[in-house]
Order: structure tokens, then sequence, then C-alpha cells
């Protein structure tokens, strides 16, 4: 679920480069048939707010056996120094991104192969300590939370997820460019792979996770090390 851009995009890429029937989804018409033209393969784009339970269950009405599911909804709200948080801009960042993937995973059971995977995709605010970024961590931490009983409960369907850091996606648009140029240079400066992420690093382990029969209950930090204290 997503895909129009970004990192849902890239591992849409990726699924279709191994010949996958993938589908697609995102609010506007235009944007989704923009990117399953780039995509290309066996893709298709379904219109629908995944904000709304009326949007998520028709999607699933007409859907058929789906053996693996990404989830990639996120949002932007929520963030900002905690003294001065608006605690309904929090809510609104829990609406925008931790309901709708409990809400698409939840519709999806009856549809998911048993042999299949649910792979969610969360943000490293869950395990660092950036200033500013505490009610991004108590939105996705709560989702990585879930992975391990999920993994247990539902089994042998595997659940897992993806915790990336900082990567280079249309997401940052929002930020201005001084400062998203600055917070890059930072981390190229003191990371220990000395560049921010792209969509297709996180992709990769996105695939890797889904097609992996062995592995369940994970959350990946694909980061780049950025968890990691260093000397750079």
């Amino acid at each position: 679920m997503g895909g129009s851009s970004g990192i849902g995009e890239a591992t849409a890429t990726a699924f279709a480069a191994d010949g996958a029937e993938v589908v697609i989804t995102g609010r506007g018409r235009d944007k989704l048939d923009a990117a399953v033209a780039r995509i290309g393969g066996k893709t298709t784009g379904y219109a629908l707010d995944a904000t709304s339970q009326t949007d998520i269950d028709a999607f699933f009405a007409q859907a058929g056996t789906i053996d693996h599911l990404v989830v990639s909804v996120s949002g932007s709200a929520g963030s900002g120094p905690f003294a001065d948080l608006d605690l309904d801009q929090l809510a609104a960042g829990f609406d925008g991104k931790f309901w709708p993937q409990v809400r698409i995973l939840k519709a999806a059971l009856p549809h998911l192969d048993s042999q299949g995977s649910v792979t969610l995709v969360t943000a490293g605010s869950s395990r660092s300590a950036f200033p500013g970024t505490a009610g991004l961590a108590a939105i996705n931490g709560a989702l990585d939370a879930m992975v391990p009983p999920l993994a247990v409960e539902l089994a042998p369907l595997r659940i897992n997820a993806v915790s990336p850091g900082v990567v280079d996606t249309p997401w940052w648009d929002r930020v201005p460019e001084a400062q998203r140029t600055a917070l890059f240079d930072g981390l190229v400066a003191t990371t220990p792979v000395g560049r921010v992420g792209r969509p297709a690093d996180i992709a990769r382990a996105i695939h890797m996770l889904a097609t992996n029969g062995f592995i369940t209950g994970v959350v990946l930090d694909a980061n780049g090390g950025t968890s990691l204290a260093t000397g750079r």
C-alpha cells in the first residue's frame, strides 16, 4: 500500500523486475498513472485514501490472494520540540500513519496467503534520540512494537518491518532547503556509510524480508549506521 513515489515506488520497481504482479495505491490518479508507467512490468494502480476505512475495505473487497503486502503509508504530523508539540497534531500523526497501517493489515488478513508476508515501513525515529522527534518516535515505535507479537499470533504468515533512517525522498520536500541540506551534510560527515539513504536501499531490504521465508518478527534497521556511536 503506497508506491507512487519514494520508498514505495522503489519497492514496487524491485518486485516488478522479478515479474510479480504489483499493485500500488495512492490518492491521486495522475500521480499513480505516472508511477505505473515508470515502474513498468505487470503493475497497476488503485486510487484510495489510506486514512479512509471505506476505501481500504473497497480495495480488499476486489483483491484476490495477496502473496506479499508492503505498507509504506507515511505522514509528517507529530514532529517538533516536545514542549511546543500540539497534541492534536500528534494525534493527527497517529491518524496519518499508525492507524492506516493497522487498518490495512487487519483488512488484508483474509486475503493474505498463509505462507506470505507483511512488511511495514516505519522509521528510525522510533529508536533514535534526535531532538524534535519524540512524537514521531511514539508513532513509529508503536508500529515496531506490534511486529514480534503479530509474527507469533499470525504465523505461518510472516510479519516484519523495515525502519529506514534518513532517505532522500519527496517526503523531505516539505522541509526548508537550507535545513534539509544541513541535515544531509551532517549525516554524510558522521555516519559510517558516509551518505544519506536512497529509496532503492530500503527497497532491497523490504524485498529481502518479503522473499526470505526464514525471517519473521524482525524490525530491520536500514539507516547507514546512524544509530551507531562513531568517531567520525
